[in-house]
C-alpha cells in the first residue's frame, strides 16, 4: 500500500473516498466534519438523514464507518467515522484505531482503491496529535485492505510534521 501525506483541505483531495472524522448524529458539525458536509452539498446531508431514519436511528456508534455517496466533492464516496473523545483515565486508542479498520472495511465494500483521512479525534475531540498520528499510520498499515493508497491530510504544519515522523517509524 502507497501511503501519502498531503497537507490541506481533505474536501479538495482527489481519491475514490474521504473519510469524514463525523459526529454520531451524522447531521454535520464543525471542523472536517461541518467543511466536508458544506463542500458535498445539501444532499449529502439530505442522505445521512436517511440513514438516521433507516438503518442507524440511533446515530452512527464510535469506531464504526458508513459510507454515503460524495455528492458535489472530487471523491465519489465520503466514509463517515466517529472517533471518540479523548480521556486521560481511559484508554480509548482501540476505537480510535477501529475508525481507521472499519472504514478500510467500508472503502473495500465500495471498492474504493484510494481513500484520504483527515486526524481522526484530534481536533475538538482532544485527541494528542502525536498520538492520533502514530494509530492512524500503525492502523493503516496493519490493516488487511484492497485498498492501494492512503492518503493522510493534515490541515496544518504541525500535523503535517507528526505524520510525517509516524510515518518514518
Amino acid at each position: 500500500m502507497d501511503v501519502q501525506i498531503v497537507k490541506g483541505d481533505i474536501t479538495k483531495v482527489q481519491a475514490d473516498a474521504i473519510v469524514n472524522a463525523a459526529n454520531s448524529s451524522l447531521l454535520g458539525g464543525g471542523g472536517v466534519d461541518g467543511a466536508i458536509h458544506r463542500a458535498a452539498g445539501k444532499q449529502l446531508l439530505e442522505e445521512c438523514k436517511r440513514l438516521r431514519e433507516t438503518t442507524l436511528k440511533d446515530g452512527l456508534p464510535s469506531g464504526q464507518a458508513v459510507a454515503t455517496e460524495g455528492y458535489n466533492l472530487p471523491a465519489k464516496w465520503v466514509i463517515h467515522t466517529v472517533g471518540p473523545v479523548f480521556a486521560k483515565k481511559t484508554d480509548r486508542s482501540d476505537i480510535l484505531a477501529s475508525c481507521y479498520r472499519e472504514s478500510l472495511r467500508v472503502a473495500d465494500e465500495i471498492g474504493a482503491k484510494s481513500v484520504a483521512f483527515p486526524a481522526i479525534s484530534a481536533g475538538i475531540y482532544g485527541w494528542p496529535m502525536d498520538n492520533a498520528t502514530e494509530i492512524a499510520v500503525r492502523t493503516v498499515r496493519e490493516a488487511d485492505t484492497s485498498v492501494e493508497t492512503v492518503i493522510f491530510v493534515p490541515f496544518s504544519d504541525d500535523a503535517e510534521e507528526m505524520f510525517h515522523e509516524a510515518l518514518g517509524r
